[in-house]
């Protein structure tokens, strides 16, 4: 039988005064996760997705939290002048960044010798590039202001073998690569950067991308189980946005049960 989740947690201010910025923070994952727990932290917030009603849905539940309307803008990543007009809004909105949250990605299932180019490109693109436009304009921003915190959201496939996984297992190979030399040109401007390598977190859509006996074997390989509750990895992202997390940088954080 499979092990249920903990009870979800009840806030300790760790993001009280905090500006953060959120990419791909609608709908029922990881993004919008995080976007929940640092408005119960105290934060300030700016997201943006791709879809309009769920951005707008996200929206509206993170002012019942907070009080106030985050800011919140349909941008796709893959696109620089969406980027640059999702940092302008923010920083419009909110006066400044201290945290930002790269959490924006795109999976899918194919063999190597079946990959298309096509196929290859778009996952690079939204899941690696995206995290380096959006990375790049986060560290204009805080070393001009000598301060801030970037996480991004990596994966285990980073380093664990799974078949059919070559371009995402790659695309988040090279987040944590861009990860640590993020975090040593940060570092002498007070900038940290960190990433989060999630195993495997389960939510509606991830049963668009990835098969059920895929989903259920994943499952079966973890100490607990079960897969984490979205929740649980944004418990890590919070973490690392907060000043719990002040020397660190560079690290990439396994939010794990399942082991070799």
């Amino acid at each position: 039988m499979s092990a249920q989740p903990p009870p979800y947690p009840a806030p300790h201010g760790l993001l009280v005064d905090k500006n953060v910025l959120i990419t791909a923070a609608a709908g029922a994952g990881i993004g919008v996760a995080t976007a929940k727990r640092c408005a119960e932290e105290g934060a300030r917030l700016a997201i943006c997705d791709t879809h309009e009603r769920r951005l707008e849905e996200t929206s509206q539940m993170l002012e019942k939290i907070t009080g106030s309307k985050p800011v919140s803008v349909v941008c796709d990543v893959t696109d620089e002048s969406q980027v640059q007009g999702f940092f302008k809004a923010a920083i419009d909105g909110l006066g400044h960044l201290d945290v930002v949250v790269n959490n924006a990605g795109l999976g899918g299932e194919s063999s190597i010798v079946n990959m298309t180019d096509e196929a290859w490109s778009k996952v690079i693109d939204v899941t690696l590039t995206g995290t380096f436009r959006c990375l790049r304009a986060a560290m204009a921003h805080m070393i001009a202001r000598k301060s801030g915190v970037i996480v991004n959201n990596a994966s285990v496939l980073a380093w664990r073998a799974q078949e059919n996984q070559a371009h995402y297992a790659a695309a988040k190979a090279g987040v944590m690569a861009l990860t640590r030399t993020a975090a040593m040109e940060g570092a002498p401007h007070n900038v940290r950067v960190n990433a989060v390598s999630p195993s495997f977190a389960l939510h509606p859509f991830l049963s668009k991308v990835i098969s059920q006996e895929v989903l259920d074997d994943l499952i079966s390989k973890e100490a607990f189980k079960r897969a984490a509750e979205p929740w649980e990895v944004a418990n890590v992202i919070v973490f690392l946005a907060s000043e719990y997390s002040s020397y660190m940088t560079g690290e990439i954080v396994s939010v794990s049960s399942q082991h070799p």
